[in-house]
């Protein structure tokens, strides 16, 4: 049995949430804040995202905003909010965790911050460290792990925990038992993947919600397991058969793992992007009318995961390599509607899915997760062959996104939600503000 005055892997990680954070990474986090923004204000607007906000509307009032014009209490506003940034499937990623960061830390540490009436400081402080937290967890869970559990879902309870625990002021003990009581809450089962269900937001919804409560419940005394991590009826013992709980501490004094999350700039799930990059590459050389096969080479788990030559939904759409990759063809940059059901029933693009062939490639397996690859060979109807490889999905850290393309794409999902183009502009610039010091009220004033 170990000891129990040795310290922990759970203290350890709150240990290095001391670190000094630098106005650099609080400009990062201030663009992770703006991408959350732009994709829960569209997915708001989702079927989803409807009937969370009318659950919202049964739930008493509060001093924090939500989405859909609402004002709840903190941990209220965290479950709504959290709902939200997925649904698009636009939010953003650290790949080697295989977790989505911002639409579980954001909303819980925006909730928190609200309660408080924190600074915009204090507001980013707490999302680098939650995003460092939810980073680590999920990056030493292990690959069986994400088989069968959501990682944003079981490892972001982490992150909202150590967010809210930054802004509630919890101390290192305190931080310790909120963290313990976050990891027993961790679930998420991956079932949702493969049924059209909304599901999926309600992890990232109850994510957000629960590691809030962990860190509510630290305030007041309520313990938790220290040893929630490695224990022998742990989070890796129950749920990561083939975990590496080394990771969760290694290089103490790397930079924040934020400036390693990557930007999503296409409505789809994230891995299709490399093969949307890559047909977009192709799509002057081989125009739709001529092709004849199309063959996409890329890792074991984008084709596990969206392999759908025939999707019957706007979801199942998402999580379709064949479906994405023909929009593409057909009409260039993915936008929205080209996964909604007119996009999923346009009898072009269903015809030209029928054409595309998928195949793993042991080069892009072997680089995964580290580098999101993939491989587009097209076929014309003359012979010719063209072909185009992307080591690296656009948004990524070694294919980054410009502030001017995020910001860009925050104006994009917004107007799509409504928004108008003034008020998308100042939400934008109010967003970006954060890093200057500006008022949290001037961001959430401007939520509808």
């Amino acid at each position: 049995m170990r000891d129990a005055h040795q310290p922990g892997l759970t203290r350890g990680l709150v240990r290095l949430m001391t670190r000094p954070i630098g106005a650099a990474d609080r400009a990062r986090a201030a663009l992770h804040v703006l991408d959350w923004i732009g994709c829960a204000a569209a997915g708001a607007r989702t079927p989803p995202g409807m009937a969370m906000i009318a659950y919202g509307r049964t739930m008493s009032a509060g001093c924090c905003h939500a989405f859909g014009g609402l004002s709840l209490a903190q941990r209220d506003a965290a479950l709504v909010n959290g709902a939200f940034g997925n649904v698009l499937e636009m939010d953003d990623l650290y790949r080697t965790a295989l977790v989505h960061p911002g639409p579980v830390v954001v909303p819980a540490a925006l909730a928190a911050a609200e309660a408080t009436g924190a600074s915009a400081q204090a507001l980013l402080d707490a999302v680098i460290c939650g995003f460092e937290a939810m980073i680590r967890v999920g990056r030493s869970v292990g690959p069986s792990h994400y088989q069968h559990f959501h990682n944003t879902a079981t490892c972001g309870v982490f992150g909202s925990a150590v967010a809210a625990g930054s802004l509630l002021g919890l101390d290192e003990d305190r931080l310790v038992h909120a963290l313990g009581n976050a990891g027993t809450q961790a679930s998420g089962l991956w079932q949702c993947r493969i049924e059209d269900t909304m599901s999926k937001q309600l992890h990232n919804g109850r994510a957000a919600q629960s590691g809030l409560l962990a860190a509510e419940l630290a305030v007041h005394g309520f313990t938790g397991a220290e040893f929630i991590l490695e224990g022998p009826l742990g989070f890796y013992a129950g749920l990561c058969p083939d975990g590496d709980p080394d990771m969760l501490l290694d290089e103490p004094d790397a930079p924040w793992l934020i400036h390693g999350t990557s930007f999503k700039p296409w409505p789809a799930c994230r891995h299709t992007h490399p093969t949307i990059d890559a047909v977009l590459a192709l799509r002057q050389l081989a125009p739709a009318g001529c092709v004849r096969r199309i063959i996409v080479e890329s890792y074991r788990d984008a084709l596990t995961v969206c392999d759908n030559p025939h999707p019957r939904t706007p979801v199942e759409a998402k999580f379709s390599m064949q479906h994405a990759s023909a929009v593409v063809l057909l009409r260039g940059k993915p936008r929205l509607e080209d996964f909604d059901m007119n996009g999923v029933r346009d009898p072009d693009v269903a015809a030209l899915r029928n054409r595309i062939e998928l195949r793993e490639h042991g080069v892009y397996t072997s680089a995964y997760p580290a580098h999101f690859g993939a491989s587009v060979s097209i076929e014309c109807a003359d012979g010719q062959i063209v072909r185009h490889d992307i080591p690296d999905a656009l948004g990524d850290p070694e294919n980054p996104l410009s502030p001017t393309a995020i910001s860009d794409k925050a104006r994009i999902l917004l107007k799509s939600a409504g928004y108008t183009c003034a008020t998308s502009d100042a939400i934008v610039g109010a967003a970006l503000a954060l890093a200057d010091g500006a008022p949290i009220a001037n961001v959430t004033r401007l939520l509808l």
